[in-house]
């Protein structure tokens, strides 16, 4: 019977803690000092219910002035479940003149289950703030003496410059790039139409007679700087006399190309081609200065 009894007596004992409508509180803060001016102080609030209770967010702490020197900047709730976390941001401005004790203001955080309310009690809490100058200000002749700050360290720009150069490099790549294809260096175009022509002729054969002919045409009008024609020859030389000693080679390429292309039934072979790139090789090696 006596042991039927304080098995009763357990289970009532321990009912109370089952009908508790508040499962787990606590407050988490940070250190209680070392703080100063315009720094700011964050609160941790964590509730856990039983299940059919909520919190009501009316009750937290509004955003904005707290008092003269406490401004409340933030104010989150993350619910999980039946968990609750309250993240409280503060900032104190107070400026001291020795270590000062404040204290954070407690407040009630308000929980219902259906109509039913209930409370729960965040205590407040206690903190110190600390000058910003001296406690104890040396002086002078002159009065009163204050250290001055330490100059801000400079950052480094050696990552932006290197940037800047190579931005610049490569803008100077492609001016030049532009410049040599609208022709702005005519100099340099004139030492390579047949080098370039060349290679162009080293991936024909006599069966391409008709284009092969067209680019010598090509890299003689662009040496000329206008359609270069057979009765022109005389004005050419004038102007570039370096190519008279291929003077009849160069004849015989007009002569030719005449033929080819104004009389029925002209067949190139394969002697013809190896003239014209004979004719090509000649006018490279004076155009490089080499003849």
């Amino acid at each position: 019977m006596r042991i039927l009894l304080i098995m009763v007596l357990s289970l009532l004992g321990c009912s109370g803690s089952i009908d508790e409508p508040v499962s787990y509180f606590n407050v988490e803060t940070p250190r209680p000092f070392g703080y100063v001016n315009g720094d700011e102080i964050p609160q941790r609030i964590v509730i856990e219910t039983r299940s059919g209770i909520r919190l009501q967010p009316g009750s937290l702490p509004a955003k904005g002035q707290i008092n003269r020197w406490l401004n409340l900047n933030q104010v989150t709730v993350k619910q999980t479940g039946r968990r609750y976390q309250i993240d409280l941001l503060y900032q104190v401005f107070y400026a001291p003149l020795e270590v000062k004790s404040l204290t954070l203001p407690g407040f009630t955080v308000q929980l219902s289950q259906g109509e039913k309310s209930i409370s729960q009690d965040v205590p407040a809490w206690t903190f110190t703030l600390s000058p910003l100058r001296e406690l104890v200000v040396r002086q002078t002749e002159q009065g009163e003496y204050m250290r001055p700050d330490v100059p801000p360290p400079l950052l480094a720009n050696t990552q932006a410059l290197y940037g800047l150069s190579a931005s610049l490099t490569v803008a100077a790549l492609i001016a030049a790039y532009l410049a040599y294809l609208y022709g702005c260096f005519p100099n340099r175009l004139r030492r390579t139409v047949f080098k370039r022509a060349l290679r162009k002729l080293a991936g024909l054969s006599k069966a391409d007679m008709e284009q092969a002919l067209t680019l010598v045409h090509h890299a003689l009008n662009s040496l000329n700087g206008q359609p270069l024609f057979s009765n022109q020859l005389g004005e050419f030389y004038r102007r570039n006399p370096e190519y008279m000693q291929i003077s009849p080679q160069l004849a015989w390429f007009f002569n030719f190309s005449n033929r080819y292309f104004f009389s029925d039934g002209m067949i190139a072979v394969a002697q013809d081609f190896q003239q014209l790139k004979d004719l090509c090789e000649q006018c490279r090696k004076i155009e490089r200065g080499s003849r």
